[in-house]
């Protein structure tokens, strides 16, 4: 099940087994332990019909048909049905008998195969406390930007476009371009997302004929689109979430602008009215955003909501459609998930998907304690800490952990005022109704100003996506994984919380965007048309590396947190990182510690060229310099030995880590991090499974519980209310 950030996931707990059968190691742990279990677990993805019982999956292909043919032709000949072909992944969405799942599991043309999983809800003031307003321009943001021309998909329980905070400065022109629901696509887009798929479409394969122009993509399109719904988001999650991002000041209401008012917004519901999905429909959301993100402009992909998996980001289905989303230039950023404690025990290994992606920004959550002052910023409790423990197994079937670094940084995510979709007609909504002391009262509130605050992880990702639209403002030949690296870098580390509580720190607006303008506006152009090679010049002419601290708009100065996370477990630092073209810097390539991977979109034959992307074909480079030479590795300084017992490794404070760094410590690096046989020949901090522990902490193997909303913390305790949104099994 997907979960936005201040509605949280609700993780399918272990299933009783009986004596285990001998499976494809292609399955995925939860789908293994389904199959196993002596009576079919009342979850989602699995519906009955007597005694019959089928399985909801994501089947991941392989080999030189991008579009599976064969595969899909299996699947219908089992007596399952194909419902909805991806162009993010190698994959499509499936119904198939469970006697059948094993022996399409085996074949060849077969990656790995996952369960359509539920998903759901992670669930001014904020321009000052986050750094973007910084200036004396008369928008009060810095040096103007408003994240004008950049558009904004934002993938959650929709988004109510009658709010004054959605309209342009004249208070009239709506900037919500595209209304869509995707919520049931992955199961039958041809039954107008009723959601009753019927039985008479076993054996069907519903994905074929479509293409831009064909009658099959434009009656998606017409079945899909929700520019005349009167209450686009009933549960007033994605609402929230997008005015944290985009919002403008509502007339009549206090001044809740999000960090970029003036960003072009797009609207993909993939959450129903209670703020559950499933990871099929996040799957179609994504496609579509990249289907259209030249058409509309979409740069940015907001993924407020997570997802319960205990694959390795190679598999995982979530990961390889956002993989896909970056390699086609579309920056993403996931809320980390709100699970950093369990009965007032800190849980690490907490992070979920798809923010366990190395291609993704991943948010945690920061405590402003409601003053403009950032000195005095914690980490939230429940912000999910790293390290990400998806699992894979190697060819000689030894487990392994991902261990990967995140969160990437944090934003402000306690108690944020945002906008309320006034879906029930008396400016409230399932949230609110709920919970009504959400709701701002000091004013007189109307259905089309209304306000309210939420906490979490979902609230902290949109904050980090405005600030992408200033960066992508003010300069638009950044690529995603060049501005991660930005926003990291000029991170305000908090003193005391380690690299695996705030990753690099707490977001600073003003610093990303002044390192943003000192780079060349033609970098992503130069590397489509292969002109940009790795230790090339970034800096724009006359310009030189910006000094690395920010004086903030309350007078206070900080220090940058000069740190970089890349290849899953490196810590990188210096000037060299921005002055020189990193390999690591193409959006097309990821690289996770031994494992590097290269996707390129293939585009459908359509005029203009080059629009409309149709599938991605992925590769295994072979060679080349992913860190150029003189990059600082500050892995040594942090110590690769990691024991939060010595706050040692990926526990080193990361305020600490950055102290060593301005005082010189770290390697220059004499021949850079380079690729000999697809091998990245460089390990990184290690994190063993021995992990040294200091008591009151817990290494997670897993999300394993249900939470309901973080509503707030303050600095003494943390206030937060449950609810279980996980559903039974459903008969036909």
């Amino acid at each position: 099940m997907l979960f936005g950030g201040s509605l949280t996931l609700a993780l399918l707990t272990a299933l009783p087994l009986r004596a285990a059968t001998a499976l494809s190691s292609k399955l995925s742990p939860d789908l293994v332990s389904a199959l196993n279990a002596s009576s079919p677990p009342a979850v989602n993805w699995i519906k009955t019909n007597k005694s019959d019982v089928y399985y909801m999956v994501i089947v991941i292909g392989t080999g030189s048909d991008p579009v599976m043919t064969d595969l899909r032709a299996a699947v219908t000949a089992a007596g399952g049905a194909v419902m909805y072909r991806y162009q993010s992944i190698q994959g499509f969405s499936a119904v198939l008998p469970g006697v059948v799942i094993n022996n399409i599991a085996l074949r060849n043309d077969v990656a790995s195969m996952s369960p359509n999983r539920p998903a759901a809800k992670n669930t001014s003031f904020l321009q000052t406390i986050s750094g973007a307003a910084v200036s004396n321009s008369s928008t009060g943001l810095i040096a103007g930007l408003d994240g004008s021309g950049i558009g904004i998909a934002f993938l959650d329980s929709g988004l109510y476009d009658q709010h004054a905070g959605f309209k342009a400065g004249d208070g009239t022109t709506n900037r919500v371009v595209r209304s869509v629901d995707m919520t049931l696509a992955a199961d039958s887009p041809v039954n107008g997302n009723s959601g009753n798929f019927a039985k008479n479409k076993l054996g069907t394969d519903l994905s074929n004929d479509y293409y831009p122009g064909g009658w099959y993509q434009a009656l998606i399109e017409s079945q899909i689109d929700t520019s005349s719904v009167a209450d686009p988001d009933i549960d007033g999650h994605g609402s929230h979430v997008a005015s944290i991002a985009a919002g403008q000041v509502a007339p009549g209401a206090p001044d809740a602008a999000g960090i970029a008012p003036n960003a072009t917004l797009f609207d993909v519901k993939v959450l129903n009215s209670q703020g559950i999905g499933q990871i099929g429909d996040v799957l179609a959301g994504i496609d579509w955003a990249i289907y259209h993100s030249k058409q509309y402009g979409i740069r940015i992909l907001n993924l407020s909501l997570a997802a319960d998996s205990t694959e390795s980001f190679r598999t995982d289905p979530l990961c390889r459609a956002v993989r896909a989303a970056a390699a086609a230039g579309l920056v993403v950023v996931a809320a980390a998930g709100n699970y950093g404690v369990l009965n007032g025990v800190e849980q690490f290994g907490t992070i979920a998907a798809p923010g366990n992606d190395p291609s993704v920004i991943t948010v945690g959550s920061s405590n402003s304690r409601n003053t403009i002052s950032r000195l005095d910023d914690v980490v939230n409790r429940f912000s999910s800490r790293g390290p990400t423990r998806g699992t894979w197994v190697s060819a000689d079937g030894v487990t392994h952990h991902d261990n990967l670094l995140k969160p990437d940084l944090l934003a402000p995510g306690n108690r944020v005022v945002g906008s309320v979709s006034a879906a029930f007609g008396t400016n409230s909504n399932t949230i609110l109704a709920a919970y009504p002391f959400l709701r701002l009262t000091s004013y007189a509130a109307t259905s089309t100003n209304g306000l309210m605050e939420l906490s979490g992880t979902s609230i902290s990702a949109p904050v980090v996506s405005g600030a992408i639209a200033l960066l992508l403002q003010a300069n638009p030949g950044l690529t995603p994984p060049l501005i991660k690296a930005i926003l990291q870098y000029t991170a305000q580390p908090l003193p005391g919380a380690n690299l695996l509580q705030q990753g690099a720190g707490v977001l600073n607006i003003e610093g990303a965007v002044r390192l943003a303008q000192a780079l060349r506006t033609d970098i992503t152009s130069q590397i489509a048309s292969g002109k940009m090679s790795v230790g090339d010049n970034l800096m724009a002419p006359g310009k030189t590396m910006p000094s690395p601290q920010s004086s903030m708009i309350n007078g206070e100065s900080i220090a940058w947190s000069r740190t970089v996370f890349a290849g899953g477990s490196h810590v990188l630092s210096g000037s060299t990182l921005f002055q020189k073209f990193q390999g690591f810097y193409d959006s097309r390539i990821t690289w996770a510690g031994n494992w590097t991977r290269a996707l390129s979109p293939i585009y459908w034959s359509s005029t203009p060229a080059n629009l409309f992307a149709s599938y991605f074909l992925e590769s295994t480079p072979l060679n080349g310099s992913l860190v150029t030479k003189g990059v600082i590795l500050a892995d040594s300084a942090a110590g690769t030995t990691s024991s939060s017992l010595l706050a040692t490794g990926v526990f080193m404070p990361t305020w600490s880590l950055t102290t060593k760094l301005m005082l010189g410590q770290g390697i220059a690096l004499s021949e850079g991090i380079a690729l000999s046989e697809g091998i990245a020949l460089s390990e990184g901090i290690a994190l063993s499974e021995g992990i040294a522990l200091s008591e009151g902490i817990a290494l997670s193997e897993g999300i394993a519980l249900s939470e309901g909303i973080a509503l707030s913390e303050s600095s003494l305790a943390a206030s937060s209310l449950t609810v279980d949104p996980v559903k039974t099994g459903e008969a036909w």
